[in-house]
């Protein structure tokens, strides 16, 4: 049975706009999930579980990642009673696609992480405390690190910050700033608040655009195409590449010291339009 979105299971993790968080107590919400539009797919075994459902959740993932699905992971944080065991069930499965290591604080949190799972397992350090912000460089340094992501809700409590945009600004120019400095993908956003309704999924995904973050989790699949939308190149942009990609093909010639930085700026959006689909959308 085929059970991923084609589209987005050809789509390469390091271009991931929507990362779905799913409850890993529901295997019953697994296919539908990675039928979706989402870019990549969470089966989540930290948050969305309580204790004592974790064992029986973990059985269902691994279940599904060794009869045919494919997925992330988020396990759960290495101070807890349950990172060994997630790590030593999920390094046996062959669809696992790599981990989302919750309560990321230090870099070798993440190499320990990573050292537990088949070589080249990739991990996304979700970084959630005041702590791991201010540890974002050397977490995004770390061997094994794939990239970054903000844990939104946890870091609030955490600091008692407000969800206004400009309170969470330094937090999230952190972790875009450190994934730069490790070389890493784009840094991958907090959710839209449950149940926001398509204008405000596409206001907090401008938000995170604006940042210069790249991707977005999700807690419903409600909320994938308003954030693969949001993350993506508009159709201003999209013209824009297209007319100066051509122009560029018929021999325009260097005006300025701007020129070369905005051809590389128009290519970039011609690859992620390639890369989205979305030159014949």
């Amino acid at each position: 049975m085929a059970f991923r979105n084609r589209r987005a299971a050809n789509l390469p993790a390091k271009l991931s706009r929507s990362w779905l968080l799913v409850n890993a107590s529901k295997p019953e919400d697994f296919g539908p999930a990675l039928a979706s539009e989402a870019d990549s797919i969470i089966f989540d075994m930290e948050a969305a579980v309580p204790d004592d459902k974790k064992a029986a959740a973990r059985e269902a993932v691994v279940e599904a990642l060794s009869t045919g699905m494919t997925a992330w992971v988020r396990v759960n944080g290495i101070d807890t009673d349950f990172w060994a065991k997630d790590l030593a069930d999920l390094a046996k499965a062959p669809g696992l696609r790599g981990v989302m290591l919750a309560m990321t604080e230090k870099p070798e949190q993440v190499t320990y992480t990573a050292m537990r799972l088949q070589a080249g397992t990739p991990v996304l350090a979700l970084v959630e405390t005041a702590l791991g912000i201010e540890n974002a460089t050397a977490i995004a340094s770390a061997p094994g690190t794939f990239r970054l992501a903000f844990g939104v809700n946890d870091f609030r409590k955490d600091t008692g910050v407000s969800g206004d945009p400009l309170a969470l600004a330094y937090a999230r120019g952190k972790l875009v700033v450190a994934s730069r400095v490790g070389k890493l993908p784009g840094a991958i956003d907090g959710p839209p608040a449950t149940g926001a309704d398509s204008a405000e999924v596409l206001a907090d995904s401008a938000v995170t655009a604006s940042m210069g973050m790249t991707g977005k989790l999700a807690l419903s699949r409600t909320q994938v195409d308003e954030i693969n939308l949001g993350l993506s190149p508009n159709t201003d942009e999209l013209s824009w590449a297209h007319e100066m990609l051509e122009a560029h093909a018929a021999g325009a010639s260097v005006g300025d010291g701007s020129y070369l930085p905005r051809l590389a700026r128009a290519q970039k959006i011609a690859d992620l339009a390639d890369s989205y689909g979305l030159w014949n959308a």
